[in-house]
């Protein structure tokens, strides 16, 4: 077991001065950043500021027991925390205040997160994963509120798996076990309900995780006794401490935030906890102050009293290090020894106060730089075109008045002078074109890149393997198909684990995992509590550590618990760190086609614009659903996998490749040929339009049904196209509300594929009614496209066409 912080601390008086002396030039350092920050917001070279004055010793304690392999996984206020540990410097600080886009000076997020939102970088630059254990870590950070508690519980958990499951390459995300995720949060924070079902949830798992809670007594103007049913947390949270003799609960720690000595006893108990019993652990500190306020957004004086603002000056966390520091003496041999003379002190702060202008002046002329270069490769191209517009002219004329130039303004005067120039098509508007086109490349790059995979691990590369069938190809019901396909997952891929309500004991309501808890352990194949949005956060987690979890929400509806987290989280982790984070978890669930409010949704239009950045799979059947687990367990893209719940009990050929074939993201297929209409569809809906197609073969009309598979990513061969360029007619059947996917399908077909230039009739909808579905299967029948709906409509299209023939019914 590794040692911790309490078993290390063995030193000289030498070098626990030069250890206070250090805590309190990264202190101060910290601070004159928050300062300096405000003010080039405010000041206009910024657009917004949000800092983490105020809480610099308790990060500094944080940091002495944060460990290379460790994970934080926190809010926008730990930027002492993360400069302590080399995360942050200050000029990266400031980089990503101004939103530098350049990955070298601002490696968290290359502009595109506000400023206090920080990330190390997991993946080298070509998406392989570096060696985690030889790294402090920061999951990259998150904005809103308690968002970041559901994925601390997976990196927490993450250590307690690699204490029994070591893979091939295992070796670069943990080192037996023996890493500890630690959490940040706000205090008043604290009373979402993520914040409460991840500790619910670790102090059930016993996982090793530090929660730190900084108390400053606000939820921005909203006092905490406002915010909870008590004011004090730690006393609401006393049910949860653990008792002696069981293994449940957790160790609560209350600390305040400027008594520096018992920040760090706080913080090395904590460790000790966490480290060498698995337990998680809250630090609640508390009598945090916050000398600027919230944000740059407004003034603490509006909803603070006199009195608090003078407590906060008179406690500032820094201030009383200070007076500890000059107030310290010891007799060590005869001699009365003391850490620093006030002189000294303000030394340390006069370079402090040195050291971050400087950082900030070469952060912001790097930055400048950029935006200066890009104007000088482009204002000549400009100025050559005046002579000829009198508008362009005018357009440079306005540029020039610009005072503080940004990239926009550039690219506002090149698109305009092109477009009031556009008569005109000489050499140097065409030098200016070229240039536009060269510049915008780089910047769709550097504000639009690695929503999905850029890696060679992508889901669209893992190649194709066909199922095979034979004459001893047994016919199985669908749950079994996918059953056997898990055994071969589980026992090919030591690293993968399934985890949800039901999952284990049971092998989910389904018996899609029968029997496989018992074969492959409780670890592997595990029962949860109901607690949805922390399944998912339990599943990103696992996934940034290197491990392939499989998270099982039970069924479709629930997913509106966790798309929460889909969305904000887990849809945006390579896109916000810009390449340098990924978790590649597949989301397993089923649905469509069922009976109830809550048990028959079909949410793919909220699911579709809201979780950009997830594949979504729509499996017909289950050895569909099969193929796209084996493929995604290739790819290193996050996944939702919709299993059809009807088809659990339908008889299918279990393919002879069990576990080994793949179906392809992104290509659609043609269930059946036909000439006179495309029909596309995707899902349990895919089995009646099969049915509606025979039903119109029998009535004259022909028509080609197309299962979608892959809602994203969608066709990207083109293929519908192809079937509307030979039937000239479109319609999109869709289980979901009207507008709901089906626009989504609609939008892809005819705008990203052009096919409306082959259509002859208009291109027709047949989707769900508004409301959810009622119980049993009239309730289906009368909110769902059903067969007749389907013939029907189709067959009106004809009608319209040629009522000779296709008389109205």
């Amino acid at each position: 077991m590794e040692s911790t912080y309490i078993e290390t601390q063995q030193i000289s008086f030498q070098d626990f001065k030069n250890q206070i002396l250090e805590d309190y030039r990264l202190g101060r350092i910290s601070r004159e950043m928050s300062y300096l920050g405000r003010r080039e917001v405010l000041t206009g070279k910024a657009k917004f500021g949000i800092f983490g004055d105020g809480k610099e010793l308790p990060q500094l304690a944080m940091a002495k027991v944060f460990k290379d392999g460790d994970f934080r996984s926190g809010y926008y206020r730990d930027q002492t925390f993360a400069f302590a540990i080399g995360a942050v410097t200050v000029e990266s600080f400031f980089a990503q205040l101004y939103a530098d886009t350049n990955i070298e000076r601002e490696p968290a997020s290359a502009g595109r997160q506000m400023n206090g939102h920080y990330a190390t970088r997991s993946l080298n630059e070509d998406g392989s994963w570096k060696d985690l254990t030889k790294q402090k870590n920061i999951s990259s950070d998150i904005s809103p509120t308690a968002g970041q508690m559901p994925r601390l519980l997976g990196l927490a958990l993450a250590s307690k798996v690699y204490k029994t499951v070591q893979f091939e390459g295992s070796e670069k995300f943990s080192n037996k076990g023996n890493e500890v995720a630690f959490g940040t949060i706000g205090d008043a924070s604290t009373a979402e309900g993520h914040f409460w079902e991840t500790l619910n949830a670790a102090c059930a798992l016993q996982v090793p995780m530090i929660t730190s809670i900084w108390d400053d007594g606000y939820g921005i103007s909203v006092p905490t006794h406002n915010q909870r049913a008590k004011a004090d947390i730690a006393e609401m949270l006393s049910g949860f401490q653990r008792k002696e003799g069981e293994n449940q609960g957790c160790e609560i720690i209350q600390v305040k935030a400027w008594d520096y000595p018992s920040l760090l006893d706080a913080y090395a108990r904590a460790e000790h906890f966490a480290r060498t019993e698995s337990v998680p652990v809250v630090v609640h500190v508390i009598e945090v102050t916050q000398p600027q306020g919230h944000s740059t957004s407004g003034s603490h004086e509006r909803y603070k009293n006199e009195d608090r603002l003078k407590w906060e000056g008179e406690f500032d966390g820094l201030l009383k290090f200070r007076e500890w520091i000059l107030d310290y003496s010891i007799e060590i041999e005869g001699n009365e020894q003391q850490l620093a003379t006030l002189e000294e002190l303000e030394a340390i702060e006069s370079e402090a106060k040195k050291f971050v202008k400087d950082g900030q002046k070469k952060a912001w002329e790097s930055y400048q730089k950029t935006i200066t270069d890009l104007k000088s490769s482009v204002l000549p191209l400009v100025e050559s075109l005046k002579t000829q517009s009198a508008d362009v002219a005018a357009e440079l004329e306005k540029f020039n008045a610009v005072i503080s130039i940004a990239k926009k303004d550039i690219f506002h005067l090149i698109r305009k002078s092109l477009l009031v120039s556009r008569a005109n098509q000489t050499m140097e508007r065409q030098n200016l074109q070229t240039k536009y086109e060269e510049i915008y490349v780089v910047e769709k790059d550097n504000y639009s890149s690695h929503l999905y995979s850029q890696s060679e691990w992508k889901a669209t590369n893992v190649q194709e393997i066909a199922p095979i069938f034979s004459d001893a190809s047994e016919t199985v019901d669908g749950r079994v198909v996918v059953r056997n396909n898990f055994d071969k997952i589980f026992e090919k891929y030591p690293q993968t684990l399934i985890f949800g309500e039901d999952a284990g004991n049971i092998g989910d309501v389904n018996q899609g995992l029968e029997g496989l808890q018992e074969k492959y352990g409780e670890l592997r194949i595990a029962d949860t509590g109901i607690r949805e949005a922390t399944i998912l956060g339990q599943g990103i987690g696992m996934a940034m550590r290197g491990l392939r979890p499989i998270a099982e929400i039970q069924y479709l509806d629930y997913i509106l618990y966790c798309l929460q987290g889909m969305s904000d989280d887990l849809a945006t982790v390579q896109y916000r760190t810009r390449g340098g984070q990924k978790a590649p978890l597949i989301i397993r669930t089923r649905g469509h086609r069922l009976e109830g409010i809550w048990h028959s949704g079909s949410p793919m239009a909220g699911i579709l614009n809201l979780s950009k950045g997830i594949l979504v799979l729509v499996p017909r059947n289950l050895t569909k659903a099969a193929g796209f687990y084996n493929t995604m367990l290739q790819a290193d893209e996050p996944a939702l996998i919709i299993e059809c719940l009807n088809g659990y009990r339908l008889k299918e050929k279990q393919p002879d490749n069990i576990g080994e074939f793949t179906v392809p993201v992104g290509k659609i297929e043609v269930t059946k040929d036909g000439r006179d209409v495309t029909l596309v569809t995707y899902g349990s809906t895919w089995r009646l339009v099969m049915e509606a197609a025979q039903e119109l073969e029998k009535i004259g009309i022909s028509a080609e049904v197309i299962d979608i598979q892959s809602l994203i990513p969608f066709d990207l061969s083109h293929e519908i196209s192809e079937s509307v360029k030979k039937t000239n007619r479109l319609v999109i059947i869709d289980e979901d509300v009207e507008g709901g996917a089906s626009a989504f399908i609609l939008q892809q077909i005819l705008e990203k594929q052009k096919a409306f230039r082959y259509l002859d009739s208009d291109p027709l909808t047949i989707s769900a009614e508004n409301h959810r579905p009622p119980y049993a299967s009239d309730g289906d029948y009368f909110s769902k496209p059903s067969v007749d709906d389907m013939v029907e409509k189709v067959y009106a299209l004809f009608t319209e066409t040629n009522p000779t023939k296709f008389p109205k019914i």
